[in-house]
């Protein structure tokens, strides 16, 4: 299980297939690849028509049907995915330089490394600006982390297969000032807005995670969410995969530089958690 996004730049590929159905048919292919490695590695030389596994698709409120699933049936699906990569060559949403690489995944359960690698980003009231602005989103609209905690309670830590979302059975918080905020507040800002990041709060978000500069004035920060493509430009991303050590916190990197491409592009990121 994982969380799925991809920047919603127009193109021919969502427009025969769509957003989702793309990122469904990258999973399929992923999942064949993945259970041809452990046949093979295991010694079994069948052809993936004759290979198969079983499969659920689990939710806080369904633990899910399990069904067997051939191989072949992925790869057969997925590969109309091949028919329209020939557009991805040029295409200014492709930030991975690959078919598809507006594309991107952050693997469930997500670790405790990357929730207290995402609090630690937020601004200190030393960035008064915008620390003003986290405090007021938080309080004006409402975010109390009710919908992520939701997941985390949940969850299996009991279980003998492990979490299915969150490595913490809690919430970690940081106190930044006078404002407490938890991981689940964060990501519910994250992720809990709907199917689509639409590119004003997407600016928003990438101040509050350090992900583009903001020691800003009042007026340029008013900018981030409603200035001109041009000006947007001028905003490097300042975050690093190499940095991070932690997988989980990589996937975060690449959802953030995903976030800041469709930001870039004046664009929705779809999200799919």
């Amino acid at each position: 299980m994982a969380i799925d996004y991809m920047i919603e730049l127009d193109c021919a590929p969502k427009r025969e297939l769509s957003a989702a159905g793309i990122l469904e048919r990258l999973k399929e292919r992923q999942r064949a690849q993945e259970v041809i490695e452990w046949f093979r590695a295991a010694g079994d030389e069948r052809p993936p028509a004759q290979m198969g596994f079983e499969f659920s698709q689990s939710t806080p409120s369904d633990s899910g049907d399990k069904q067997l699933i051939v191989v072949q049936d992925l790869l057969d699906h997925a590969a109309a995915l091949d028919d329209h990569a020939q557009h991805c060559l040029s295409c200014p949403a492709n930030r991975a330089g690959r078919p598809y690489g507006c594309a991107g995944f952050i693997q469930y359960p997500i670790t405790a490394l990357a929730e207290t690698w995402l609090l630690d980003r937020l601004p200190m009231p030393d960035e008064p600006l915008v620390w003003l602005l986290l405090r007021q989103g938080i309080q004006n609209l409402g975010y109390d982390g009710a919908s992520i905690k939701a997941l985390r309670n949940a969850d299996g830590h009991h279980a003998a297969e492990g979490p299915t979302y969150f490595e913490l059975p809690d919430a970690p918080q940081v106190r930044l000032g006078e404002l407490r905020v938890s991981a689940d507040q964060l990501l519910e800002m994250i992720f809990g807005v709907g199917e689509r990041i639409i590119p004003n709060h997407a600016g928003i978000l990438l101040l509050f995670v350090h992900a583009i500069e903001r020691d800003l004035e009042a007026a340029e920060i008013q900018e981030i969410s409603s200035s001109e493509l041009a000006r947007r430009a001028g905003y490097a991303f300042q975050m690093s995969q190499a940095d991070a050590a932690d997988p989980c916190i990589r996937e975060f990197v690449a959802f953030f530089h995903a976030l800041y491409t469709a930001w870039q592009l004046s664009v929705p990121l779809f999200v799919d958690a």
